[in-house]
């Protein structure tokens, strides 16, 4: 018997097991919510474990309000042994003591809070002639790459002992963390690679409100579907202007409107009368569409003359 789909939107923040990779997850959470769209905000390695937000359907739209986030991770540290990936999926390459103490260990992580550089693993899925990385290693191909500026807004030690440590770290966007293990261990003079991570935040998103695998399976259909958020989920910071059903309209026929909204330019959350309806590009005193709810753009009818007057063009 052939599944039905159905029109669903909204978020769904799911813990990502290990054995799952992100798309095997999306896939998944995708067929039993049996929704007709679904996407994620980005992948997590197939290492990682975490935090990783479904969009359904008109969330899609607005999951790039995501991507350049700040992100969170519990990582796991092996020292005194590298790896010919970062982390243990990799062959371990060179072995040595570990000979550091507590003072060592404060006083490294204290030089890579901040703005730090990075050199992109060849491990990973930057682009290179429009080819990931990783396929040109598999040929034992290296390709040379340039530094990287990133920043790391906190970086804490939970445990460290023998040869683990225990560490959160809160990055910017493009932060390699199997790179800041690596650079951890050679500044540690001992090396180290990643054996664990698992991202608990993405901005304001947290894994204590996710739901794994197991639970999602074991609910009913109403007892899911109260777990999916609102797509303004995806954007709580974003300022709100309240407009009328004309303003909805003109918008969503790709007009530009002129208004004295006193917020700052750039993006601004954009309600009617039934709430969310997309995001516009605030611009002076001009508001252009942006991004808007397909349900809004369907019901918009060709303006007549009168809507027109007063309207930038």
């Amino acid at each position: 018997m052939a599944r039905t789909y159905r029109p669903l939107d909204g978020v769904l923040l799911f813990d990502k097991s290990l054995e799952l990779s992100s798309n095997d997850a999306l896939q998944k959470v995708r067929r039993l919510f049996q929704a007709e769209k679904a996407g994620h905000t980005g992948t997590l390695d197939p290492l990682a474990t975490g935090l990783l937000p479904i969009c359904f359907g008109e969330a899609t739209k607005f999951s790039n309000a995501l991507l350049d986030a700040d992100k969170t991770y519990r990582a796991l540290l092996r020292l005194g042994q590298t790896t010919t990936t970062g982390d243990a999926e990799g062959e371990i390459v060179a072995e040595h003591p570990v000979d550091v103490g507590q003072a060592d260990v404060d006083a490294v992580l204290a030089k890579f809070r901040g703005e730090i550089r990075q050199l992109p693993p060849m491990h990973s899925a930057l682009k290179h002639k429009g080819k990931p990385l990783y396929e040109y290693i598999r040929k034992g191909e290296t390709i040379e790459r340039e530094l990287r500026d990133v920043v790391i807004h906190e970086l804490l030690l939970n445990s460290f002992g023998g040869n683990e440590m225990d560490i959160t770290v809160r990055c910017s966007k493009g932060t390699y963390i199997r790179t800041l293990a690596e650079d951890i261990g050679a500044a540690l003079g001992c090396g180290a690679h990643l054996t664990g991570l698992r991202r608990i935040a993405i901005a304001h998103l947290d894994l204590n409100d996710a739901y794994n695998w197991q639970q999602l399976e074991a609910m009913d259909g109403a007892e899911r579907d109260a777990c999916i958020l609102p797509l303004e989920t995806l954007m709580p910071d974003m300022p709100r202007l309240q407009l009328d059903d004309v303003q909805v309209k003109r918008l969503a026929q790709g007009q530009r409107l002129a208004l004295d909204t006193g917020l700052p330019d750039g993006r601004v959350g954009l309600y009617g009368a039934q709430g969310f309806v997309g995001v516009g590009l605030l611009q002076g005193r001009r508001l252009a569409p942006d991004r808007l709810l397909s349900g809004v753009a369907k019901q918009a009818a060709k303006p007549s003359l009168a809507e027109n007057f007063g309207v930038e063009q």
